[in-house]
């Protein structure tokens, strides 16, 4: 198993912020680390795409698409955090820390994030510094996750089913959230002309609608 090591900051006070849980920063009134979040979001999903379109010159748009989505999802960004040890230095509060957030994939995906964001705004937005940082993470999984992107992606495969069935894409929407901030849990449905197909939950929205789209193909007949 690889292990990465974490970016140096010139900037300490950005290295803070990135580790900063919003958990914390309620109990101590300080910023948290959820625009940082956003902005390493953007940067990984351009940068997972550049990957992406240099290693498999030959692959189609269609097989790209959920190769970027795996790359970057929830499990894969918290196991770059895990690499990075990153659980060990969070900033969280007690109630946080009670219900074990420390460990939460969720939790460490948006860490990880976060640190992105952090490290981009901290190199002066140089992307070629990013680049070098983050390609050789994708460099470790892009194999395994190339294996299986295509076949575990739901989305993708209920949008061909309903294509090829209906003449139309699926919509999906967020109809819940529930659950305390650092363990919130968002409920999604997935509608084909109006009609119900699936629902499913999940820690973040993409999670819920990846399991709404999974109990759709399981409603059609789709293994």
């Amino acid at each position: 198993m690889r292990t990465f090591d974490l970016p140096t900051f010139t900037n300490h006070a950005l290295w803070q912020l990135a580790i900063t849980h919003k958990s914390y920063a309620k109990e101590h009134n300080c910023e948290d680390n959820e625009r940082l979040e956003f902005l390493g979001d953007a940067i990984l999903t351009f940068l997972s795409g550049e990957y992406l379109y240099q290693r498999y010159p030959e692959r189609p748009e269609g097989e790209l698409t959920p190769l970027r989505a795996a790359l970057v999802d929830e499990n894969q960004l918290s196991y770059f955090a895990s690499q990075l040890n990153l659980q060990k230095y969070l900033r969280l509060s007690r109630g946080a820390e009670n219900s074990d957030s420390r460990n939460s994939k969720r939790v460490l995906c948006s860490t990880f994030e976060a640190l992105i964001g952090a490290y981009f705004l901290d190199s002066n937005h140089d992307v070629e510094t990013l680049r070098t940082y983050v390609f050789p993470m994708f460099d470790s999984v892009a194999a395994t996750v190339s294996e299986t992107a295509i076949h575990v992606n739901y989305k993708s495969r209920f949008q061909i089913w309903s294509l090829e069935q209906l003449g139309e894409v699926p919509t999906y929407q967020i109809i819940d959230a529930s659950g305390p901030d650092h363990a919130k849990e968002f409920t999604a449905e997935v509608r084909v002309k109006g009609l119900l197909y699936g629902r499913g939950r999940g820690r973040r929205k993409q999670d819920a609608e990846k399991k709404a789209a999974k109990a759709a193909l399981k409603q059609v007949g789709v293994e």
